[in-house]
């Protein structure tokens, strides 16, 4: 095994050569200099020690400073000082405090030893945590999510590149800075700030997820939806020393999860209600119905006129939009609390809420077949279509909320058959065609 390398700055010849002797005695692999700036930095460069002795009064002066200085920032090597003081004021100011940062010159041989071997432990220690650190670091800055660390006071320590990107800010700037400061979050749905999650988060001692609707407002002012965690830190005795928020642009997961909502609620040519939205509505209007003694609702089935004629005529492409026209058509004709809803085909329904008896839904049937008789140009192609339309009322004591859309259907049927264009109200001497 290789002797570990010291470098001893030392102008006094006598003491300089008690310590190089008594470091080879020790087996240690020893080289020595004078105070002066350039020398010393080429010997540092061409020994490449692992440990570093001074005395402090060189490394008082502007040159034992400046060696000092490029010793442990730029070549990263350890220095142990070596001092007369031993009183604690000396020591205090000099910001010797940490063990095995000095020997005094009234060293023992013994205390020599242990003193560089605890300084070269101290060093090992140190590096393989900065290796470990970097190795840590490497991994959160290779990670496709953002990642901020806090302090104990929620005060930002790291922030990874992801993270840089999200918020707008970049670490250096966001370093000690009131993590609500730069992750500015609020609820999507109330507007109101989500705030001292992280504290929240050290506090229960325990992972919590981010509220569901969280959105981030970052350096410039760009709303994005995020989801995922904040974790308090602890160190090796259990104790929380801070917390980390990891955390990721959901804005395609959120449109992903939009578009299935869509397709199962919203018919995907006319973007109308489907019919699985349309019972859903229908039961909570009946459920009012029953808590609301003055509450009235009717339901208008709709089925248009010759719209197979028209299909076989100009094709299904035509046919298509003059569906979405007609869709169109029919939600400027109903109150923003109403719903219109796709059957299928061409079929509608219609949900009217919150009348006062059967002459608004009459008024809002002819209505529709007013609008829908007005002409629909298409492709430089003028098409008429008019439609005939069912109404059934929930003032018949329906049980079930289904039976009214039945009835109504039952009374469109019986309004075609009286002709194009027609609507009837539907009484309980109807019968199923």
């Amino acid at each position: 095994m290789n002797a570990q390398k010291i470098l001893v700055i030392e102008d006094k010849e006598i003491l300089a050569v008690d310590i190089i002797n008594s470091l080879k005695k020790l087996g240690y692999d020893v080289h020595t200099i004078a105070n002066s700036v350039e020398p010393a930095i080429q010997k540092i460069a061409d020994v490449q020690p692992q440990l570093v002795l001074i005395d402090i009064c060189l490394a008082g002066e502007k040159d034992g400073v400046e060696i000092v200085d490029i010793i442990q920032n730029i070549f990263k090597i350890s220095v142990l000082y070596i001092t007369d003081f031993l009183d604690s004021k000396t020591l205090n100011k000099n910001k010797f405090q940490e063990p095995f940062s000095y020997i005094a010159k009234s060293f023992t041989e013994r205390d020599l030893y242990n003193t560089v071997e605890m300084a070269l432990y101290k060093d090992k220690i140190k590096k393989q945590l900065q290796r470990q650190n970097q190795r840590l670091l490497t991994v959160i800055n290779s990670m496709g999510c953002a990642v901020v660390m806090t302090d104990i006071n929620a005060c930002i320590q790291m922030m990874n590149p992801v993270a840089e990107i999200l918020t707008g800010w970049e670490q250096k700037a966001a370093f000690g800075k009131y993590l609500g400061d730069v992750l500015n979050l609020v609820d999507k749905d109330t507007g109101e700030e989500i705030v001292h999650i992280a504290m929240q988060a050290m506090k229960a001692g325990v992972v919590l997820q981010l509220p569901e609707n969280c959105i981030l407002v970052n350096r410039d002012g760009r709303k994005i939806p995020i989801g995922d965690t904040v974790s308090p830190i602890r160190d090796d005795m259990g104790v929380i020393t801070g917390a980390v928020i990891v955390f990721q642009d959901i804005t395609e997961r959120k449109q992903k999860e939009a578009q299935l909502v869509r397709n199962a609620f919203y018919d995907g040519l006319t973007a109308l209600p489907n019919r699985v939205l349309f019972l859903d509505r229908l039961k909570q209007a009946s459920e009012r119905c029953k808590r609301r003694l003055n509450y009235h609702f009717a339901v208008l089935f709709l089925d248009l006129d010759s719209f197979k004629i028209i299909n076989d005529r100009f094709g299904h492409g035509m046919g298509d939009d003059l569906l979405v026209a007609i869709a169109r058509r029919l939600e400027s004709c109903l109150r923003s609390g109403d719903t219109v809803a796709r059957f299928g085909g061409d079929e509608f329904a219609v949900l009217l809420e919150d009348i006062k008896d059967v002459s608004d839904a009459i008024n809002i049937a002819k209505r529709i077949q007013e609008t829908l008789s007005l002409p629909v140009h298409l492709n430089e192609h003028e098409i008429f279509t008019t439609a005939s339309i069912g109404i059934a009322l929930s003032c018949n004591g329906y049980e079930e909320p289904t039976n009214l859309l039945r009835d109504a259907d039952i009374a469109m049927y019986r309004a075609k058959g009286k002709g194009e264009n027609n609507y009837l109200v539907f009484e309980k001497n109807f019968t199923d065609l």
